[in-house]
């Protein structure tokens, strides 16, 4: 089953909407320039009522070592990094590292910037707001990169589209974020049904 994420989280009730529909993991976006940036303070509060098979993502663009040690403080157990992955960051790290990478302009199964890892965050590029855009990659380029690794699928996912990007794309997982708002940061849980509906009937 393809697993999902609900990005930018910034308020208890839409992490309580998202997981009781079946969310696997929730985004918090800990960068100050999003307008879905949230507080260690309210990832706390939220993280302490989640079930322990929700996994707690920060969302980072160039954190500094201590950005990543007081979030797994404040309960995030995963590192979500946009941009160049500080080389402080390999193999020292207090969380595991998922890197945020977008579609090469080299070749069709490229990413930038080209990662070892076996799973990444496929999204669109945007170097100014880095994520959240509401721009879809193209799929039949994400699908060659997914023949070879684990992707988590990001960009212009909403509930009409979700299931046609599932098909063509045959990703890990799904990231979405702002289409399932009523407004940065703040969710739909109409949306959010819908979106999480879509993705479990397409299995």
């Amino acid at each position: 089953m393809t697993a999902i994420k609900i990005c930018g989280i910034t308020r208890r009730e839409d992490a309580d909407a998202a997981v009781e529909w079946g969310a696997n993991a929730l985004g918090f976006v800990l960068w100050p320039s999003s307008p879905r940036h949230t507080t260690l303070e309210a990832i706390r509060e939220i993280v302490r009522a989640l079930p322990p098979f929700v996994t707690p993502v920060g969302v980072f663009v160039s954190p500094s070592p201590d950005d990543l040690a007081e979030a797994a403080e404040a309960g995030v157990r995963l590192a979500q990094v946009h941009g160049i992955v500080p080389t402080w960051l390999v193999g020292r790290s207090p969380l595991p590292i998922l890197r945020a990478v977008h579609l090469s302009a080299s070749a069709a199964d490229a990413i930038e910037p080209e990662s070892p890892d076996a799973t990444v965050l496929l999204d669109a590029h945007d170097p100014i707001r880095q994520g959240g855009t509401g721009t879809t990659v193209d799929w039949t380029r994400a699908r060659a990169v997914s023949a070879r690794r684990r992707i988590i699928l990001a960009g212009g996912l909403t509930p009409s589209n979700v299931s046609e990007a599932i098909r063509t794309v045959k990703p890990y997982a799904v990231d979405v974020a702002s289409g399932v708002e009523a407004s940065p940061g703040v969710k739909d849980h109409e949306l959010l049904r819908r979106f999480i509906t879509a993705v479990k009937e397409t299995e």
